[in-house]
């Protein structure tokens, strides 16, 4: 038998999720460490899964299948395409900064009084690596059971994150701080679960109709024309997957949870957050959603691509009114995510290689914003904008890499973002002209919350509660210097994603039978 690459690499951050927990309290320094080893062991096997798996080849590669519940015809299927290769990439990549960047966020607190928590640091990073094995296992996943319970399982551990590590720059007493962190969590494990229970409703409906809950067999099944659903009924199972990726996206109207989640949240566990776990949603939507259910999917697209231009221009313009530099980032990622489904669902090669391309860069681009965003409000103690001024004249490193991550975030040319939003509008305006129109605004109102962002807190005189700012240290240098770099290459030269992902959207563009639209050219007199 083969390696199994797969599941191995979602084993290991499990395994290191148990031994970093298992660290006794007093060694905090080597709990990190161990942490740290395990998330760059599941790097470097994710790197061989890139190497091994082959552009253009067969749809699922490094399977693996095992009976698992045999009475209900459960089955433990690993498998990723071009799409699921590359997520999986990102979110092995994003944990290692994640963990460097928290490295004293789970640290006790100095005040030991019995209003302060103790904050056991092994907890913090062992709840880091089982999201991390949790999201993995998702992108490999190829029965839908397997699918549900990972993606109400690693609801859990975020619950956790949230919860019980929030963010410590909070301008009201440590019982109002500790008060918000409890609704922020309670609120993403509330409307995540009523998504993931709808899910189940669905997810059972579908073995009902199909038999199964193995992807190839369904595929299989319907191409051979032995499987046929209802036209109400594809719609109704549809609904139900697409309600719970809607919210985990999130998607307008049931994004009100990410920001409170992100606000509340330490800054390593916000990169969590939006951009590794919420990148299961709009995966899964291309996944599932369209490969299920295609007429469905495309009976609903006119309809999801009106809350995806929502999305788009309510999120940029709650980011531009936002004094709060934590939730501006998470009012700004709504807008992104609205872009990556306006991409999934404009049934167009460059639209869905967009939004693919699209969750990879906003993961990077987001990551190195909102950590370095972290960096900064840890100096000063502050999440408001307002208690910032005249940054770059005082540490001009932090200034210049925030500035650089500002810019990803706005897409600007000649970095990656770019890349992905303009791939999704060139797709969208190709088949929905006036869809690629209105979304364009959300690209200028990007311009317009970043640059004055960046003008309110790092330009103009210092004041005076940041004139000993220090510059970023060596181990925030380690964080967001490839981070940068990533963004810049990729910027520059998309073609190793590209490459990857294409095959895997003709697959998806053929699961709806849909073509792109030929462009119109005039006769020659």
């Amino acid at each position: 038998m083969s390696f199994p690459c797969l599941t191995v690499t979602a084993a290991l951050p499990a395994v290191g999720a148990i031994a970093t927990a298992a660290v006794p309290a007093a060694r905090r320094t080597a709990a990190k460490w161990l942490a740290l080893l395990f998330s760059l062991a599941t790097l470097a096997l994710a790197v061989v899964v890139l190497i091994r798996f082959t552009p253009g080849g067969s749809r699922y590669q490094l399977t693996e299948s095992h009976a698992w519940i045999k009475d209900f015809g459960v089955r433990y299927e690993l498998g990723v395409d071009g799409i699921g290769v590359v997520l999986l990439a990102l979110t092995a990549l994003l944990i290692p900064f994640v963990i460097l960047a928290g490295w004293h966020d789970a640290d006790p607190l100095e005040d030991t009084s019995p209003n302060r928590r103790w904050r056991p640091t092994q907890g913090f990073f062992a709840l880091i690596l089982a999201v991390e094995a949790m999201v993995i296992l998702s992108f490999e996943a190829t029965d839908v059971f397997l699918f549900y319970i990972l993606f109400e399982a690693m609801l859990i551990p975020m619950y956790f994150l949230i919860g019980g590590f929030g963010d410590r720059a909070h301008s009201g007493g440590d019982e109002a701080a500790a008060t918000q962190r409890s609704y922020a969590a309670v609120k993403f494990l509330l409307y995540n679960l009523v998504g993931g229970l709808i899910m189940l409703a669905a997810v059972i409906g579908l073995y009902v109709v199909a038999g199964t809950f193995s992807l190839a067999d369904i595929a299989a099944a319907r191409a051979d024309g032995t499987l046929t659903m209802a036209t109400s009924t594809e719609r109704w199972l549809f609904l139900g997957f697409f309600f719970a990726f809607a919210v985990k996206a999130p998607l307008w109207p049931l994004h009100t949870w990410l920001p409170n989640a992100m606000g509340e949240a330490t800054a390593p566990v916000a990169v969590l957050i939006t951009a590794v776990v919420d990148k299961v949603g709009t995966f899964a939507m291309l996944r599932f959603c369209l490969q299920l259910f295609p007429g469905a999917s495309k009976w609903a697209t006119p309809v999801i691509l009106v809350l995806a231009l929502i999305s788009i221009v309510y999120g940029a313009l709650l980011a531009v009114g936002q004094r709060d530099i934590k939730r501006l980032i998470a009012y700004a990622s709504i807008s992104h995510f609205g872009f990556i489904i306006l991409g999934i669902f404009a049934m167009t090669s460059q639209g869905q290689s967009g939004a693919t391309l699209y969750m990879v860069n906003h993961g990077i681009s987001t990551a190195a914003l909102m950590l370095v965003a972290g960096f900064l409000i840890s100096r000063r103690g502050s999440r408001l904008i307002a208690d910032y001024g005249g940054v770059q004249k005082v540490a001009p490193v932090l200034a210049g890499t925030f500035l650089v991550g500002g810019l990803a975030t706005l897409s600007l040319p000649g970095l990656s973002p770019f890349v992905s939003e303009f791939l999704v509008l060139v797709g969208t305006f190709s088949r929905y002209p006036v869809a690629g129109i209105i979304a364009t605004v959300g690209i200028v109102l990007a311009a317009l919350y970043v640059l004055v962002l960046y003008q309110r807190t790092m330009t103009g005189p210092v004041k005076a509660s940041v004139q000993g700012m220090s510059d970023l240290k060596v181990r925030e240098l380690a964080v967001v210097a490839p981070l940068i770099a990533l963004l810049l290459f990729l910027g520059v030269y998309p073609k190793p994603l590209t490459d990857i992902v294409n095959p895997a959207v003709k697959q998806t563009m053929s699961d709806v039978q849909k073509t792109d639209p030929k462009p119109e050219v005039e006769a020659a007199p």
